[in-house]
């Protein structure tokens, strides 16, 4: 079942395209004729249409591109049904007249095709091998880029050049006077003449950034100075930037120099606000040369199809971190065993991997708790039961998974009822945020987040109350605003990597401080600028799962890392069993709903579930969750962030005392090659392979 939002987008797009046909051909039968109204009225429609479609419907158009019908095929056969309009009216002489405005057509055309070609060059000559963010790279002779217009969007430079064109050729068409075609065509090519050499310019000394190979020094050089000794490697898609941002603070708090490595180019912007260097480096034979650097650890918070490329450096130790733990065989990939450790947060973690018996030795399984869980307020027992309010229940189910497992989301099986049941209680306030990637697998969860979103709009219609005042909504905004200053970066339309490169250079001291700080205020904002009776549908960044686990009583979620995060809180929680296996399998088979209220699909458990969050003396799970949530996410002494940072520096060490032991052979071996020399070899193979790279992808 299609999810909604895609049948009416499927129809808007069918409808501009069977109206850019219509325009085609009253276009062609206006010229033919010749009808001069229709022939007027068709020609501008068609163009207006299509720059329309350039902004609203860019999908549409690169689907027409695929069958080679682009743009430049489009408004050549625009204005080719132009000329040929011209040619059937009467009082214009095709010879005296419209042969010049042929002529200055083509000559148009050409500019656009050599505005083409500079832009491609320009392109080249401002791509680097690299990208990097809090990082003083003014030295590269960084530049602000060309107008986007002229170096990226072809498609509208060339309708927007040719619109002085058609209003030219129709004032002619109007008039029969080529004079003012003539007009309309000098202004497009004037247009199109002077964008290209101003683009041009950017292909002059004074504008051109460094080349590869100064490039890659200054990268060395740069190395040499920061002294990177423990890093975070991350690479994947744009909805999982996620995975790497809950790790920021807890890197940035480590001892040492740290450093975050990523391969896309696109995610050096999705990593949130962070003092931290950022260098991304998409090619294999530019990411060695990270080993003839200091860096000593890299942390991996998920596994990606070029961790491989990364753990090929022996000089660095790796330690995967994960991004979160669950009792889903996801949480004990086999990949597990290509790591240096595996840092788990407590026991519970240690025995899954042994009971996975995939590889991982128990000695390479480090405890070292959740750090990132600090901002996680523990439960007050003295307040745990909600009198005289409304009971917040947090319902966090987790995506449906690439297994096809049906145990994975409840949303599909579960959800509404659950939401149902929440709804039907006149004292519950309900919260509800899905996983983002919901329905991106599975169109019926898709399509059953879209209808629990809709129960529980219907359902604050029928509610009402007082309303915080406009103050509350004044104070939102303002601390909007002052969080955005602080983590959008105020960039051009027109601004490429290169010139976000320069303005994000070395960051203000103590910003992530600030922005810790606004982030807290603006969560205290939001919460208050809703009434307390209102239910929440959160889809956005903000506010967070943390922020949504402190302003719960209780959460209902899924088999995820949701609940072991959860405990942290030891509030009540419940779990959905859409496994198919009976209640007493399912705690077995999954130790992290040991201390919780187990729902059917049926939603069978939820009244249960409110009873004991008001009525605390009903609540006989509360000693069993604290017992849980140690064996979950380890001892609170030491602290987990001081147990990680151990961690961190006993790893770092063991790369010393590797890098002293290589030297120590290599010095002991007669006719063993000198470092450098293994240092020169190990470039030019580095070198050769990214030749090869590169040749594959030709």
């Amino acid at each position: 079942m299609p999810s909604a939002g895609i049948v009416p987008r499927r129809a808007v797009q069918l409808a501009a395209l069977f109206a850019m046909m219509v325009a085609f051909t009253a276009q062609l039968v206006g010229a033919l004729l010749p009808v001069i109204p229709l022939f007027i009225a068709a020609s501008v429609v068609n163009l207006g249409l299509d720059l329309i479609l350039q902004h609203k419907q860019p999908g549409l158009l690169a689907v027409l591109g695929r069958i080679r019908f682009d743009v430049t095929v489009r408004q050549l056969l625009r204005d080719m049904l132009i000329l040929v309009g011209l040619l059937h009216i009467d009082g214009i002489n095709p010879l005296e007249e419209q042969a010049p405005l042929t002529i200055t057509l083509l000559l148009f055309y050409g500019t656009h095709f050599v505005c083409q070609a500079v832009a491609v060059l320009v392109r080249r000559t401002r791509s680097l091998p690299f990208v990097t963010r809090n990082i003083d790279a003014s030295a590269l002779r960084l530049c602000d880029a060309p107008p986007r217009i002229l170096s990226r969007q072809t498609g509208r430079r060339l309708l927007r050049f040719s619109v002085p064109t058609t209003v030219g050729m129709m004032l002619t068409s109007i008039t029969t006077d080529a004079y003012w075609g003539g007009i309309g065509l000098a202004v497009s090519l004037a247009l199109s003449a002077g964008g290209t050499l101003y683009l041009g310019t950017w292909l002059l000394p004074k504008k051109r950034v460094a080349d590869e190979k100064q490039a890659l020094e200054w990268l060395d050089n740069w190395l040499a100075d920061y002294r990177p000794t423990v890093g975070m490697y991350f690479s994947g898609g744009s909805s999982s930037a996620y995975q790497a941002n809950m790790w920021l603070s807890t890197l940035a708090a480590l001892d040492g120099n740290p450093i975050i490595v990523l391969r896309e180019r696109f995610m050096v912007q999705k990593i949130e606000a962070t003092d931290v260097p950022i260098v991304c480096i998409p090619k294999v034979a530019n990411l060695m040369r990270l080993e003839h650097s200091t860096l000593k650890v890299l942390l991996h918070p998920a596994n990606s199809g070029k961790t491989s490329q990364i753990l090929r450096i022996p000089s660095i130790k790796h330690a995967f971190t994960n991004h979160g733990e669950s009792d889903k065989l996801s949480s004990c990939n086999p990949y597990a065993k290509a790591y240096d450790e595996v840092w788990v947060a407590g026991p519970a973690a240690r025995d899954r991997y042994q009971l996975a018996d995939i590889g991982v030795e128990d000695k390479d399984v480090i405890e070292v708790g959740r750090p990132q869980l600090a901002p996680i307020r523990p439960i007050q027992r003295h307040d745990s039961a909600p009198a005289g309010r409304l009971t917040t229940v947090l319902y966090a189910p987790t995506w449906e998974g690439w297994d096809g497992n049906p145990g994975n989301t409840s949303v599909i099986l579960a959800g509404e009822n659950i939401v149902r049941e929440l709804l039907a209680d006149e004292k519950v306030r309900l919260l509800y945020k899905p996983h983002p990637m919901t329905g991106s697998v599975d169109p019926r969860a898709g399509a059953a987040n879209t209808r629990i979103q809709a129960m529980i709009t219907e359902a604050n219609g029928r509610r009402s109350g007082a309303r915080p005042g406009p103050e509350a909504a004044a104070e939102l905004a303002r601390r909007t605003e002052e969080l955005d200053a602080l983590t959008t970066s105020a960039f051009r339309k027109s601004a490429d990597e290169l010139e976000r490169m320069r303005l994000q250079g070395t960051p203000e001291e103590g910003r992530a401080a600030a922005v810790s700080t606004a982030v807290t205020a603006w969560e205290e904002a939001y919460w208050y600028s809703f009434p307390e009776w209102e239910h929440r549908i959160i889809t956005t960044a903000r506010p967070g799962i943390f922020s949504c686990f402190n302003e719960a009583d209780v959460l209902i979620s899924d088999v995820s890392s949701v609940v072991s995060d959860y405990l942290t809180s030891e509030k009540p929680y419940a779990v959905a069993n859409t496994s198919g296996m009976s209640e007493d399998d399912f705690r077995v088979n999954f130790p992290t709903v040991r201390a919780a209220t187990i729902l059917t699909p049926e939603a069978d458990g939820v009244t249960g579930l409110l009873d004991a969050v008001r009525n605390p003396e009903k609540d006989t799970l509360a000693a069993e969750r604290a017992e849980l949530k140690e064996h979950l996410l380890g001892p609170s002494d030491p602290p987990s962030s001081v147990r990680f940072n151990q961690a961190a520096l006993d790893l770092c060490a063991k790369a010393d005392e590797r890098r002293i032991r290589m030297e120590s052979r290599l010095s002991g071996i007669p006719g063993q090659r000198s470092q450098e020399d293994v240092d020169a070899s190990e470039t030019a193979r580095h070198e050769a392979n990214g030749a090869s790279d590169a040749a594959a992808a030709v």
